[in-house]
Order: C-alpha cells, then structure tokens, then sequence
C-alpha cells in the first residue's frame, strides 16, 4: 500500500516526537506538521542544555546516609530504612518530574536510554545518592564522546557495586564487571575471549567504591601492574586504559549503532550500514543526528511499542500534569507492577523491550495509573466541536491516524472529555509509536 505524503509527514513527525521527546506538549504536533519535517528534525535535535522547563524543577539534594546501622538499636535501623525508602521515592519523582518538564527533553531521553544500556539498579546499590551521582553522569555524557563515557562509568561507584568490583582482587579476581563491561556495554556477545575477560578483570582490581556515596578510590598496592593481553594488545592496563582499549575497536561501532537503531527505529529491520560511519568518532550526538535523519520513518515496519516509562512521561506531557503532583507511592507502585521503575531495573541487561510491555495483566495498572493522570490533566485540547473531536485527539497526541476501530472507540466517548482522553492514551496506537 502507498502511504499519502500527508500521512507519511504525520507518522514521521510522530515518530520522531515519541521517541526522542517522550511525545509532544500539547499544540506542538499541529505546530510542527505546519512547518515541516525539517522543522520536526531541528526541534527533537535541541539538546537542552539549559531548558527552561527543567528550571522548574527543584534539584533533589542527597545526603550521604553513611553505613548500614549495626547492632540492635531497632530505633536507629527504622529511622535509616525509612529514610533510604524516602531519598529512594524522592529520587524517582525528581527525575520523572524532569522528563514530563523538560521542554527540549533529548538529553533526558538519551539519559534514560543509557539507563538501560549501563543498567544499574538501586536494589543492589541501595543508596539513592549513589545512584543520583551515576544519572548526573549519564546525563553529562549523554550526547557526548562514547570513550568518554566508557572511561568514566567503568569507575563509577553504583556500576562498582552492582557488579561486584569491590570484591576484585588480584588473588581472586571478580570478572562480573570485565565481562558485562565488554558484552552488554560495549562489544556485544562472542566479541572476546574467556582470556580477555580474565585480563580486564585483572585490569580493574584496586578499586574501592564507598557505597553510601559512590566515591570510588584507586590502591596501586592492590592493583595487578603486570603487562596484560588483552584483545590482541599487551601493556599494563588500568580501568581508563581498558576503557579506551575495548572501545577503539570496530565491534563496539556495531555494537552501539545496532542497539540504538533497536531501541529507537526498529526492532524488526536492521539499520543501514552507512550508520556507523556517524559513529566513527564515537560522537554519540552525531549519531543520534543520523538517526533523526534516516529515512526509515515513514517505513510502516519500523513500529515500536512505548516502555511503561515512556508512555507515562508522554502521558504526563500531553496532559500538563507534573508526576510529582500525583501520588508518588501509587504512582511507583503501578508502575512497578507495568514492570518499570527508574533506577531499579530487573537485571544486568535491563529491562525487556518490544510487544512483552502489552500483556494483558500490565493493562490493568496503566489503567488506574491514566486515570490518575486524567484526573489531574489540562483537557483543553479537546475544547472543540464534538465533529472534530476525535481527528483533535490525534493531533494533541501526536498519532499519525487512529484505526477504524480505536476512532468508533473514541467517538463513543465524545460526551465527556475525561472518558475520549482516558481512552485515547490507553490505545493501541498511542502505547505503540506505530
């Protein structure tokens, strides 16, 4: 079937709006269909680095908790744990609060996505301060030089803990980190040898990571300063050398062009191979820029279904309802029960992705969770004539075109206003980034 170049700018203009600004505010879809994709291109392209919108968040200030409580004092262990659970929910709002506020929110999205791709989770590290000090760095790097990053994460102090390292030692190494390091971070799978992993383990002994608040410190006494092979070079490496090592090599311009394609464009097609000359450099910016810029998005096979997050925050966006005004412990626990949480993914490799986030017991939460976000919402958009209320719909959350069946859904509902926005963003084609 050939698509209308009017429905081909509809879709591609969704599509970039959803996947790399969470969704639109309400009147910018409209606004950006008026000016063209090139306008739809430069707009999700701004970084933000002094947005506005996020201004008006207040920056959440962590104290560091000090060590877990000893002995018996049952006062002092509930006031430590209750604390921990406080910093840790305060955690999550600030930064949903920052995605829904943001009004150039690339660099929160690219945040959010090397979330997932540095997975680290606040179960293990328990510390929320930890865990805030790792988001700032993810946040600095976020558009920038991959090596840069590399460098940096793999001494960071919520990484350290989540996999092990303060249990690295020259005479029983850990390998946990070295590994998932080189597979699920940088190279990909089979891309290494089981003698490499030894070698990068023994690379990344002599780091210590003060757990309460992830300073990580470095005892060349207890460091193996020894030539090493590793992936073909032999020298004495240290944590910044394996960095720049794993990273100068051609597999992780694979590795990282293919994962952001999967999690941004497409989990069905695979990207084209001049992708990865954007990456040569290991700018991350440039290649984010070649994504926005690839012609895949009028591909109807190019489908993505939203994470729970990401339709949350899109929800959120659309509606003018800051998360922090909603209440946090129902909000986090329905989102955990979705299967998503910031900072507290399940495992390693993070969370799933694809058609697993449509199951019919996760419906039941994004229910009650949009209604709370209805309840509070700003339904402006919809002050239109009943006959176009629907097409209006589309336009306000930026759904390049309802189907047949979600459209007599819709107009079903036209009578109340609460009821048409409910409905609308629990669809198929507003969970999905058809």
């Amino acid at each position: 079937m050939r698509l209308t170049p009017l429905y081909e700018q509809r879709l591609a203009t969704a599509r970039l709006l959803h996947r790399f600004n969470f969704g639109p505010t309400p009147g910018q879809y409209a606004d950006l269909l008026a000016s063209g994709l090139g306008a739809t291109q430069s707009t999700v392209l701004v970084n933000g680095r002094h947005d506005p919108g996020i201004g008006t968040v207040k920056e959440l200030v962590l104290g560091d908790l000090g060590n877990f409580p000893s002995g018996n004092n049952a006062a002092k262990s509930n006031a430590f744990w209750k604390r921990i659970e406080k910093d840790s929910s305060d955690l999550v709002m600030w930064w949903l609060d920052r995605m829904v506020a943001a009004h150039f929110p690339l660099t929160e999205r690219m945040t959010w996505f090397w979330h997932g791709h540095w997975a680290t989770s606040i179960s293990a590290v328990t510390y929320p301060l930890t865990m805030k000090k790792q988001n700032s760095t993810l946040r600095s790097h976020a558009l920038g030089n991959f090596e840069a990053m590399a460098r940096e994460m793999v001494v960071d102090g919520a990484l350290n803990v989540w996999l092990n390292n303060n249990e690295n030692y020259v005479q029983s190494p850990n390998e946990n980190l070295a590994r998932e390091f080189m597979e699920l971070m940088t190279l990909g799978v089979n891309r290494y040898t089981q003698n490499d992993v030894a070698a990068a383990a023994l690379a990344l002994t002599g780091y210590s990571t003060d757990q309460s608040n992830g300073r990580v410190t470095f005892n060349p006494k207890e460091h193996f300063s020894v030539p090493l092979g590793l992936l073909g070079a032999t020298e004495i490496f240290n944590a910044e050398s394996l960095a720049k090592l794993v990273v100068s090599r051609n597999d992780n311009v694979k590795f990282i062009t293919d994962r952001m394609w999967f999690r941004f464009v497409s989990g069905s097609t695979m990207p084209p191979a001049s992708l990865a000359e954007s990456f040569a450099k290991r700018d991350i910016a440039s290649l984010v820029n070649a994504l926005v810029h690839s012609s895949a998005w009028t591909d109807p096979a190019n489908a993505l279904v939203k994470s729970p997050v990401e339709w949350f925050v899109g929800a959120c966006r659309a509606l003018k309802v800051r998360p922090s005004t909603l209440d946090a412990g129902d909000t986090q626990w329905l989102l955990s029960q979705m299967g998503q949480v910031p900072f507290n993914p399940p495992n390693v490799g993070g969370w799933t992705y694809g058609e697993a986030w449509l199951n019919g017991v996760a419906f039941q939460y994004r229910f009650e969770l949009a209604q709370n976000i209805v309840a509070k919402g700003d339904l402006a958009p919809l002050s239109v004539q009943p006959l176009n209320m629907v097409q209006a719909c589309a336009d306000w959350l930026g759904v390049a075109e309802w189907s047949g069946r979600t459209a007599n859904a819709l107009t079903l509902a036209l009578a109340t206003p609460s009821e048409l926005a409910l409905a609308a963003i629990l669809s198929p084609e507003y969970m999905v980034s058809a």
